[in-house]
């Protein structure tokens, strides 16, 4: 309708007309790829750039020789050998470009979930998480690791994190399952990339399991993963560039240190100038796991100590909850479940008891 008539009626008007914007009237749709542009050279480690079709021409003479049949990681592994500054995942576009992976394509199935809006409002801790990877070198191995962490977005407090030379499927596995154990990740929302471990079945089928909900940033838009991204480059303007690491472990002490500054002592702008576990424990007002989950051993000391000292002054009857908790240990996470039994026995000291056998249990 507004090409037909645009040449007798104004463009604007007739958008308005049928209720549609300007801009996606005049919106063309731009052609090839979108996103940055892929690099054209590669650092070595004198700093001198080499073209991607001399590294081509490498990786050709390293597959030329007899026997040698290598995957994308262990040409990797070779091109470092020869002093180059690249990752796998660069070495396997440039074997892809070239019709030199040997037939191995990385595939998944089952469909993608992708983000609906950039930016995230969360109102409480444990809403939303998101994570990713980055690389840290270690200088005194000469090699990189790969640092996993994973963030709550509403306190942008750091809640699991791992540095390894490799993140595989099970390692993003197990790091949820340790924060399903002190937190419950059911209906939380796990924002990452296209990663292969994040796009794996296994991880999508835990996460199902264990009923979070799991969605994937567009193809080249780190900037809808801009939470976890901003911390990372905090850590790499604040750790890595100050920090040369003799040694994994050295990286790795480095980090944790950090870590615990950075939750309880670094103040963080966003959130109004105060430190992550000071925002995480503010909205712990607002959470609606607050009711049922016992994030901290303290929490439950002070619901037994509320209640033992009703029961000794003869008023019971004031406690929000007239019945006693038991600590259930279900599904790897404590939760407080009332029954009526406690209230019938009406001793504190029992009460007590109970509640440091249970914490044993529990292991706090």
């Amino acid at each position: 309708m507004v090409q037909q008539y645009q040449n007798t009626i104004d463009v604007r008007e007739l958008c308005r007309w049928i209720n549609l914007s300007p801009s996606v009237f005049y919106y063309k749709q731009l052609s090839g790829n979108v996103g940055a542009k892929p690099s054209t050279h590669t650092t070595k480690q004198d700093a001198t750039l080499v073209e991607n079709t001399v590294v081509v021409n490498d990786i050709r003479n390293l597959l030329s020789q007899e026997f040698v049949c290598y995957g994308y990681e262990k040409v990797t592994a070779q091109l470092r050998t020869q002093n180059y500054i690249i990752n796998k995942k660069k070495v396997y576009r440039l074997m892809n470009e070239s019709n030199l992976l040997l037939g191995k394509v990385i595939k998944t199935s089952g469909k993608r979930q992708f983000v609906q809006h950039r930016k995230i409002s969360a109102n409480y801790p444990m809403e939303y998480l998101c994570l990713d990877i980055k690389y840290v070198w270690i200088q005194g191995e000469s090699c990189w690791y790969y640092l996993l962490t994973i963030i709550d977005v509403y306190s942008r407090k750091v809640i699991e994190w791992t540095l390894q030379k490799s993140i595989k499927q099970i390692d993003v596995i197990n790091m949820f399952r340790s924060i399903n154990r002190t937190h419950n990740i059911k209906g939380v929302t796990i924002r990452n990339d296209n990663g292969s471990q994040f796009i794996a079945n296994s991880v999508k089928q835990f996460l199902i399991s264990a009923e979070a909900k799991q969605e994937f940033t567009h193809i080249a838009t780190p900037e809808e993963n801009s939470y976890i991204e901003a911390y990372h480059s905090i850590l790499q303007r604040e750790v890595i560039e100050r920090f040369e690491f003799a040694g994994y472990y050295h990286a790795k002490i480095t980090i944790k240190n950090y870590v615990e500054f950075y939750n309880n002592t670094r103040i963080h702008r966003s959130i109004g100038f105060i430190a992550p576990q000071q925002k995480w424990e503010q909205g712990l007002a607002f959470s609606p796991l607050r009711q049922q989950v016992a994030q901290d051993p303290e929490d439950l000391s002070r619901f037994f100590e509320e209640k033992i000292s009703c029961h000794e002054n003869g008023q019971e009857e004031n406690f929000s909850s007239k019945t006693g908790p038991d600590l259930d240990k279900s599904g790897g996470t404590a939760y407080l479940r009332l029954s009526g039994e406690n209230e019938k026995r009406g001793e504190g000291e029992i009460l007590h008891n109970r509640f440091k056998k249970s914490v044993q249990e529990y292991g706090g």
